[in-house]
């Protein structure tokens, strides 16, 4: 019982936006799986203290960097930094609830986003945080994952699934200020965070929760691609004018004050053309 109120207490204080799908998967987890136990609040605070993300806005990830993808093929993080936007995912692959469930809703927030789509416009890229976990671990994870996505063909040349050793994790996770604690031998508490980088691999933005909508999801992809993705760049440019990234909601909000100066501007515009006409006209009677 110690333990499930210990991870209720995690759960509701966890830096993320947590839904009822996480905590009930919390709920039904078996007590003695994941023994947490604290046995004071100063304890409970302590360890929260050390699961946060530290927001390193423009951090460079080390591109030399070397992991292992699941097929076993040694690779460096360089290799995936290729014009592209990428969302960078950290998680470890036998999380038992977090985890799938933060892939299962990126997968259904791709699905229904409007415009980009992955492979085409934007990569991703997920890392284990858990320096035990092998190429089998890793695939297993992999093929999970890709039989959900829907629509989106040859998923393993977008969406690689990575593991490391633990001086490459440590490397990554303190580049973008990921801070996280091992439980047990297999099971760690972590934030759910989705970290978005430009196509040169610097950190542009950080996504907290295990949903994504898929307008806030778009808008942070534009934002690091500076609007050089999608089908019209001219568009993208207008569609981030009029949303700024409100840092208190952690969620992207309509510029009121932006589109109140984009249409004043063409108000202004309206007016000056029709002052025009009406000299012109008035100039037509005056020589007739």
């Amino acid at each position: 019982m110690r333990a499930i109120n210990s991870l209720k207490y995690l759960a509701s204080t966890l830096p993320v936006a947590l839904t009822s799908a996480f905590v009930a998967a919390i709920l039904s987890f078996p007590a003695n799986a994941l023994a947490i136990s604290f046995t004071t609040q100063a304890e409970q605070d302590a360890f929260m203290k050390e699961i946060r993300v530290d927001e390193k806005l423009g951090a460079s990830i080390p591109p030399d960097l070397r992991f292992t993808d699941q097929s076993g093929r040694p690779v460096r993080l360089r290799d995936y930094f290729n014009g592209k936007p990428l969302l960078l995912s950290l998680n470890y692959y036998e999380c038992p609830m977090l985890c799938p469930i933060t892939f299962a809703n990126l997968a259904k927030s791709m699905e229904d986003m409007k415009g980009l789509r992955p492979g085409r416009d934007f990569s991703i890229l997920t890392v284990s945080i858990n320096p035990d976990e092998t190429a089998k671990e890793a695939s297993e994870k992999a093929n999970e994952t890709y039989a959900m996505l829907k629509g989106f063909p040859n998923p393993a040349s977008w969406w690689p699934f990575l593991f490391g050793g633990e001086k490459e994790i440590a490397a990554l996770t303190g580049t973008v200020g990921f801070r996280y604690k091992r439980l047990d031998e297999t099971n760690f508490a972590h934030p759910s965070v989705l970290i978005v980088l430009t196509p040169d691999g610097k950190v542009s933005r950080y996504l907290y929760g295990i949903k994504q909508e898929p307008n806030d999801l778009r808008l942070a992809l534009l934002e690091a691609s500076d609007g050089k993705i999608g089908a019209s760049a001219a568009l993208n440019k207008i569609i981030l004018y009029c949303y700024h990234y409100d840092p208190v909601g952690k969620k992207y909000a309509i510029a009121a004050i932006n589109i109140m100066k984009g249409v004043g501007a063409v108000v202004l515009v309206v007016l000056v053309v029709l002052i025009l006409a009406l000299r012109k006209q008035e100039k037509t009677r005056h020589d007739a």
